[in-house]
């Protein structure tokens, strides 16, 4: 997966940038044929704010934005609101999935 990580007015100390790498990782265990994530810090009038966007398969993408105290603990807030998006997700698509079969329809 490739992962862009952005700073906008503002500068980021490798330490977090790396951080950021592995947390965007991890989330792609969960998703579903990820392909693209990206990062995004800003100070918007001083408060630091996090975006994080994973791309998935078949065009979803799963966007979640977050501010803090700092950009460490903005960014835990928004990976942890992806990772809940994206575990909705899949149950959603197993039960789609299952109401086609029972109604004998094919998956598009």
């Amino acid at each position: 997966m490739r992962i862009t990580i952005t700073a906008r007015h503002c500068e980021i100390p490798d330490e977090l940038r790396t951080r950021a790498r592995t947390l965007v990782e991890r989330l792609s265990r969960v998703a579903t044929r990820p392909h693209d994530g990206q990062v995004l810090f800003s100070a918007d009038h001083g408060t630091p704010t996090v975006e994080v966007r994973v791309h998935a398969g078949r065009g979803v993408v799963h966007v979640a934005t977050a501010e803090g105290g700092d950009h460490r603990s903005a960014l835990d807030l928004a990976v942890a609101r992806v990772r809940r998006q994206l575990g909705k997700a899949t149950p959603k698509r197993r039960r789609v999935a299952a109401a086609r079969r029972a109604v004998g329809r094919e998956p598009r």
